[in-house]
């Protein structure tokens, strides 16, 4: 089970400010995994505490007014994320700390890091750790708190503050199913509520019809986790690259899991534990044995072409990899890279997609965005082409580049694709993957 964390407030005297700051001036703590993310050093009294004092007011704001990104934008290079998602960016005079938060849609990270030591600061942030909490507990732990602060609000007489008229708009669009779309797909993208494209998002939401709610989603969220922010796109363009970039398939005689891999809550596992499962299943349903799969057989899991895992059928430069049904039309895939062991992690990631999510869904995109189901393709794409147990036993203890290229190529997949399963087994730390942190999709 994933820990539970909370944002406590104990109240203290302040005698200037707003009348919110005065309000709701307090020792505040936030706790996960029985951690306290706020621990830190007070120089002014020379000792360790788990609470400073900070403005529970706007930390609150801050959550209300960034609520949709945080609950769903995943983590990105785009210019600005940091200030949705970093509470060092809240301001306000207050030694804030650096705890960065971002959602993969199911699980929600709390990235805490420890800050420096320098002359003058009256406090120091000690603990660094990335504790992962369900993204719903993070839900409720931001109702919980935010309603703390209202009611200290309404007890000292500040009422029709700023934050209780930008959460009254929250709950109203949580409460909207069609507004929270909008809400979503716009986090998705990387912008604030009602500051995307009008247009746009109307044309998205009319793409959902065709392609998939959750398939837009995806390309939202890849969309907007790029360093410079591009545009979604539409679902008549991506039927036109599938015609002239893309290889006819028959769905239809792909493979499908007899059995769900797990049984255990989405949020509750992570994302590439999932993909791992299944590409376990898989293997074992489909008995194709320990070693590596070669391109006819892997081409027929999806019911494709081999020829497609040689060479792109085309010249344009395309930037995610998809699976698309259209009516009338045949089935077509699209595969990105331009090298064969790229084109071969793509369409395994494309299989898992379909194994995991909604076969119903005309779109089954893969892109370079880090959703929960963007990662647990990748990881079963990763499990499938190099299983970890034969992975761990050619390399039967020597871990160097030069083994794990020679991994790499008895199985037909990249050097990251066996790093990553040994970051994923934590036989190597994750720092080995943070250079290439966004590059994982590759």
């Amino acid at each position: 089970m994933l820990g539970t964390w909370e944002i406590t407030a104990g109240w203290e005297a302040l005698d200037t400010g707003s009348d919110e700051e005065r309000a709701c001036f307090a020792a505040v703590g936030i706790r996960a995994h029985s951690i306290w993310l706020t621990e830190g050093h007070d120089a002014i009294v020379n000792r360790l505490r788990q609470a400073p004092y900070l403005s529970a007011y706007d930390l609150a704001e801050w959550l209300a007014w960034n609520w949709w990104r945080l609950r769903w934008e995943p983590r990105s290079m785009a210019e600005g994320w940091d200030f949705s998602h970093r509470m060092a960016s809240i301001g306000g005079g207050y030694i804030w700390p650096d705890i960065t938060i971002f959602s993969d849609g199911e699980r929600t990270v709390l990235l805490s890091r420890a800050t420096a030591e320098r002359p003058q600061t009256p406090f120091r942030y000690i603990n660094q750790v990335a504790p992962v909490i369900s993204a719903l507990d993070f839900e409720r732990g931001v109702e919980v708190f935010v309603a703390q602060v209202l009611e200290r609000l309404e007890a000292m007489g500040v009422r029709e503050s700023n934050l209780s008229r930008v959460w009254r708009d929250v709950q109203a669009e949580r409460g909207d199913a069609t507004l929270g779309r909008r809400r979503k797909l716009e986090a998705l993208m990387g912008v604030d509520p009602d500051e995307s494209d009008p247009e746009l998002v109307e044309r998205v939401l009319a793409d959902a019809v065709r392609l998939g709610q959750g398939a837009v989603e995806e390309l939202a969220a890849d969309a907007g986790g790029a360093a410079e922010r591009r545009r979604v796109l539409s679902a008549d363009e991506l039927a036109g690259l599938a015609v002239r970039s893309g290889f006819a398939a028959s769905f239809d005689d792909a493979v499908r899991l007899a059995a769900p891999a797990t049984v255990a809550p989405r949020g509750q596992l992570a994302a590439w534990q999932l993909g791992a499962d299944a590409a376990k299943a898989l293997r074992a349903q489909e008995a194709l044995g320990e070693g590596a799969i070669d391109d006819v057989a892997l081409a027929a899991l999806l019911g494709v072409t081999p020829a497609a895992l040689k060479r792109p059928a085309g010249g344009e430069a395309v930037g995610i990899s998809f699976a698309l049904r259209q009516a009338g039309e045949a089935d077509r895939v699209l595969l990105r890279s331009r090298v064969p062991a790229g084109r071969r992690f793509e369409l395994a990631r494309l299989l898992g997609d379909r194994l995991l999510g909604d076969v119903a869904e005309s779109l089954h995109p893969a892109t370079r965005s880090t959703t929960y189901r963007q990662k647990a393709q990748r990881a079963f794409a990763a499990e499938l082409l190099s299983p970890f147990a034969q992975v761990w036993g050619m390399l039967d203890g020597d871990f160097s580049a030069e083994s794990q290229q020679e991994v790499a190529e008895h199985f037909k997949v990249s050097e990251l694709t066996i790093r990553t399963q040994l970051v994923n087994h934590r036989v190597l730390d994750r720092d080995e993957l943070e250079s290439e942190e966004f590059s994982i999709a590759a």
